[in-house]
């Protein structure tokens, strides 16, 4: 038998932008959680870094990331931020970039893994497409999720975000 995703809740970003998207109450009754994101955001660039946080924490965090640009490749690592790569206001008009962050055992009592998967979408050679091996070094069970633009900038309308909850068989 497959795993069973279940839509827990989704944004869609109204006319007006938002700041963040988030996902509060989340209950503890799945063995895995997964967001599926289509973003855009106001940075005046081809692309923004979007950041991921757990229960409103900013401490505790590490990742490794592997990026491709469309003409070159880079490796890093990064203690401020778990994040993705998405569209942002200099990309192709009305593309979006997509993201899927992926957190096993989100409500045990041991540090929290996260993977992520994204792609910017652009008509033109600077395109964006990463993935990472993320940590949240919490015991803390996941209860809040929060989407932001590492940039402070806002999402525009029709991004949108889906989180699920997942059941293995």
């Amino acid at each position: 038998m497959a795993d069973t995703f279940i839509k827990i809740a989704r944004v869609d970003v109204g006319a007006g932008g938002a700041s963040s998207i988030d996902f509060t109450s989340i209950s503890s009754a799945y063995t895995d959680l997964c967001i599926k994101a289509s973003l855009r955001t106001t940075r005046a660039d081809v692309s923004d870094v979007v950041q991921i946080k757990f229960n409103g924490s900013t401490t505790g965090i590490s990742m490794r990331y592997l990026q491709g640009t469309g003409s070159s490749v880079s490796s890093s690592s990064s203690a401020t931020y778990i994040w993705s790569r998405v569209d942002s206001a200099n990309a192709t008009s009305s593309t979006f970039g997509n993201a899927e962050f992926y957190i096993p055992n989100y409500a045990g009592s041991t540090n929290k893994s996260v993977s992520v998967d994204g792609v910017s979408e652009n008509n033109a050679t600077e395109a964006y497409t990463n993935l990472v091996a993320g940590l949240w070094s919490n015991t803390a069970a996941i209860t809040s999720i929060s989407l932001s633009s590492a940039n402070s900038e806002n999402f525009v309308q029709y991004s949108s975000a889906t989180l699920y909850g997942i059941l293995k068989a």
